[in-house]
Order: structure tokens, then sequence, then C-alpha cells
């Protein structure tokens, strides 16, 4: 019998799909402050033609209207890689308590590489960061559809 199905998890299963779609393979789920599922996504650039429609800002709108509410400062946002700058201060905005992420992203993330946006002083809100967490399993689907579209490492 198959335990619980963890945040992470339904994360991985939403970054799965994103790459069925031919996206890049980032899944995000926001979690309310009892655990419960608010929202759920993975990216969609290619298909809604938006460079802006990562995983994370998808499923922090779907739960804010979900709500009725801009900020989220009583939920978790748990994502499969470490967000961009672009997300990270998004996540910022949103005012989230704490970003659970999987994969680290030394070349494009902006929270433990490149901007680290929590640590700038114009930062307003600076959630708890758990990093690392099933970081096999996103790095992996990360790496597997790349090796695909870019053979030889190009």
């Amino acid at each position: 019998m198959a335990g619980p199905v963890t945040p992470m998890e339904i994360a991985l299963d939403e970054a799965r799909a994103a790459a069925a779609r031919g996206e890049v393979p980032v899944g995000a789920v926001v979690l309310g402050p009892d655990g419960a599922v608010l929202a759920r996504a993975g990216n969609r650039v290619e298909e809604l033609n938006d460079a802006s429609a990562h995983a994370e800002l998808l499923a922090l709108r779907e739960a804010a209207a979900a709500r009725g509410e801009p900020r989220l400062p009583d939920c978790d946002l748990v994502v499969t890689l470490e967000p961009c700058p672009m997300c990270a201060q998004a996540i910022s905005f949103f005012r989230i308590r704490r970003l659970v992420f999987g994969a680290y992203d030394p070349k494009g993330g902006g929270v433990e590489h490149g901007a680290r946006v929590f640590d700038a002083a114009s930062c307003h809100h600076h959630p708890e960061v758990v990093g690392g967490v099933e970081e096999t399993a996103s790095s992996d689907l990360l790496r597997d559809f790349f090796a695909v579209r870019r053979p030889g490492g190009g």
C-alpha cells in the first residue's frame, strides 16, 4: 500500500506533465496553512507564448485567485527547481511563508545562486527556504529533458 503523496511528488507530477507538453519540466504546488493543496501547475511558457508562465507564477496566481487575496502569508510553495530571479521576486511579493525546492540551479537560480533575491536590501519579504528536497528526482527530469533536445550537451 502506497503512503501519502507528498507535495514534492505532486510538483514532480506537474513537471512530468510539463515535459510531456514540450515545456521545461518544472512543477509547483501551493499549500494552504493546513497543508491542503490550493493550486498546482507546470510550466506553460511555450503553450501560452508567455515568458512569465513559469510553474511558480501560475500556481501562485491560481492560489491567490482561489483565496481572493493578493498575498499568501500563511502558505508554502513547493517547486521542483530553484526559482529564477523573476519567480523569487514574485514569491516575495506574494509573501509566501516557506519555499521548498528540489534541484539547485547554479546557472539561472535566483535564491541560492545568481541574484539571491531574498538577500537583497530591496527585498521586503524573505520566506523560510528549504532546498534540495527530492533533488535527484528533480535534476534527473531536467537532465533527461535537455539530453533529448541538446544532444552532446550543447
